[in-house]
């Protein structure tokens, strides 16, 4: 059978819709099919070589296939891959999440950053007995309803009605409540309106790409906890990221729980939801089938594996001055962009913080989700699919390019260049 690049995409549009497995857009001519990563680089069935910005959506921080994380997930593969229970490595890294993250009394795993947001809205709803949740307009917390409500969408209604495009669950408009990122006022007073009816406040600390404000995330703390509302830190992204301790260390603030998955595990599946002993509580099954409980259960949650792999990826993370050069990549890479960009004659926005960043072409600062839906996307999408074909694997739908430590200043020039031939090579006409 001939195994080349154009054949596998082929096979992949036969099966899989768009001939993806999410997100990407990719036209049917441009989509590689990924063969094998190393470091910061992949290649695809055709052999062709990319230097890699998605990274798995982030969840390689620490590099593709690093040797150490390796070692672990395979010495533990050889004792058994699941057993669907508590297990040696499973108490292990509960105890180290318990002494890195603020807010971690009590610990469930799950397999991704999926499970362990909804989790987290389903215990606050079954703790307080409430049924609303609020979320930050343009956020995204994994692939259940309330995770993808107010996202997708171009076209939003007045806050705080949700957008239930692309949910699937017209009960949204129901149950969900959204609110304006970085605006307090606003914020606060849909919590007043609402303080009966709402079991948790979700927020991603770094929504997207865009930093808060100063004090809007202490400003929710003391909003939520002031009217005995849940408060759920998103650290799917933020959390090994922007420190040991996540977003809550790098910010000062700590939540009520807090929910894991990505770069926790080095490459692996997997998810963590977490926080105050009290709200935990709510999926203890020794409530079974009280009111104030929420079943919770996982087949491959916390499995030995990934359990290896994740205090190995720890490890790797507690080394000294890891997170200086990831803040420092992270600066130099959005300098860079800001020079090309700049060189280029374009106007533009460059976020992000830790190592992270996106380019926005807009002519104003970029404060909320709003903000971002006036920026040219297609402009950046174009943008984005050039630096595909140049040799650059990234998500072209606008959304963060990751760093990892396998990532230096030698990647990042490559990167400027790339950025700024397709600035050029897509200039308008």
């Amino acid at each position: 059978m001939n195994d080349s690049q154009d054949n596998f995409r082929d096979r992949a549009l036969r099966f899989f819709p768009d001939g993806s497995n999410g997100e990407y857009g990719i036209p049917e001519g441009d989509a590689p099919v990924i063969e094998r990563g190393r470091g910061c680089r992949v290649w695809d069935t055709g052999g062709r070589e990319y230097l890699d910005m998605t990274m798995a959506w982030g969840a390689a921080l620490v590099g593709h296939a690093h040797p150490k994380v390796l070692e672990a997930a395979n010495a533990a593969a050889a004792n058994g891959a699941n057993f669907a229970a508590v297990t040696r490595p499973m108490v292990e890294l509960a105890e180290r999440i318990a002494d890195i993250s603020p807010c971690v009394e009590r610990i469930r795993f799950v397999a991704s950053g999926t499970e362990a947001t909804m989790l987290c809205l389903r215990a606050a709803r079954a703790a307080t007995g409430r049924a609303k949740i609020l979320k930050f307009e343009g956020a995204y917390h994994g692939q259940h309803p309330e995770g993808v409500t107010s996202l997708v969408g171009s076209d939003p209604p007045a806050l705080p009605q949700p957008d239930p495009a692309g949910t699937g669950a017209p009960w949204v408009e129901r149950d969900v409540l959204v609110a304006p990122y970085n605006d307090l006022a606003a914020t606060e007073q849909i919590l007043t309106d609402h303080a009966a009816d709402l079991a948790a406040v979700i927020v991603e600390p770094l929504h997207r790409c865009i930093t808060p404000v100063d004090g809007f995330l202490q400003g929710l703390r003391e909003a939520t906890a002031k009217r005995g509302i849940v408060l759920v830190f998103d650290e799917v992204v933020t959390g090994f990221r922007l420190a040991l301790g996540g977003a809550q260390e790098y910010y000062g603030v700590s939540p009520d729980l807090v929910a894991y998955g990505k770069g926790l595990g080095g490459g692996f599946p997997i998810g963590a939801f977490g926080g105050s002993a009290d709200i935990m509580e709510a999926v203890n099954e020794q409530r079974l089938p009280g009111p104030n409980y929420a079943w919770s259960a996982s087949t491959t949650g916390g499995n030995p594996v990934s359990a290896a792999a994740a205090l190995a990826t720890i490890d790797l993370f507690s080394e000294p001055g890891v997170y200086d050069r990831l803040h420092a990549m992270g600066r130099l890479l959005r300098k860079r962009l800001e020079r090309a960009l700049g060189q280029a004659g374009e106007t533009a926005q460059v976020l992000g913080d830790g190592p992270l960043a996106q380019s926005v072409f807009l002519d104003r600062p970029v404060l909320c989700h709003r903000d971002w839906l006036a920026a040219d996307r297609q402009r950046g999408r174009a943008v984005m699919l050039e630096m595909l074909r140049l040799g650059v694997f990234l998500n072209p739908m606008g959304t963060k390019l990751y760093l990892s430590l396998a990532h230096g200043e030698k990647e990042i020039a490559e990167l400027a260049t790339h950025f700024a031939a397709a600035l050029q090579s897509t200039r308008p006409r």
